[in-house]
């Protein structure tokens, strides 16, 4: 049995985790999601991987999973306590030091987002139904509403504190239809930044909401 913990996007609403936990949970695993405080303009990274650190505890066998955002707190985690797997899905991958706010103008995030827009044929202009919500069922985006809050400015403003990137076992997981960070641009930053490849399943960004079972498919793959 492995325990997977699980860090949620900006805004940090364990919730968005909620089709994943039972998946895991059935196959014998043991899956916590971590609430973050996003909306609080008070704390930042280093109280997000605090509360990461906080949910590992002294458990063995932790495979950690982070979603977009949480791919600048993951590595952080990592640093501090030991991880068995580290899984980033359609995830921001930050160089020691980089800020998030950074991240988009670092990596060409918006041009290759609307370069895929184009080629897609859907608006290059985000809004969230486009970018987030497009496969995602709508019972879940109505449920959803009730767990929406934006992701505080400051968190957008502090480095990730590492000196380089752990060394722990890494899998990056690209959702095929992934809008807001399309595969290509995905795969083009995991090569640069960590020099691996990525794998693939399908769905757009928020795939735990809409593909939980190929998800969690991919994930049990991963283990040893």
């Amino acid at each position: 049995m492995s325990k997977f913990v699980l860090i949620p996007g900006a805004g940090g609403a364990a919730w968005y985790w909620h089709r994943v936990v039972p998946e895991l949970q059935d196959r014998g695993h043991d899956a916590v999601a971590v609430d973050l405080p996003g909306a609080d303009e008070c704390v930042g990274l280093p109280e997000y991987a605090d509360a990461v650190v906080a949910s590992i505890g002294n458990d063995d066998d932790v495979v950690l999973v982070a979603q977009s955002m949480g791919g600048f707190t993951a590595p952080m985690v990592c640093a501090r306590v030991q991880v068995d797997l580290l899984v980033l899905v359609n995830a921001m991958i930050p160089l020691p030091g980089e800020t998030a706010g950074q991240w988009w103008d670092n990596t060409g995030s918006t041009k290759a987002r609307v370069a895929a827009a184009e080629a897609g044929g859907y608006t290059a202009e985000f809004d969230l139904a486009t970018y987030f919500l497009h496969d995602v069922p709508d019972e879940v985006v109505a449920a959803g509403a009730a767990h929406e809050r934006p992701e505080a400015d400051v968190a957008f403003s502090q480095p990730c504190d590492i000196e380089r990137w752990p060394d722990v076992a890494t899998r990056v997981l690209a959702a095929a239809g992934d809008r807001f960070f399309p595969a290509e641009f995905q795969r083009r930053v995991t090569r640069d930044r960590l020099g691996i490849d990525i794998d693939q399943v399908p769905g757009g960004h928020l795939v735990a909401l809409s593909r939980p079972v190929e998800l969690v498919d991919r994930l049990i793959e991963y283990l040893p």
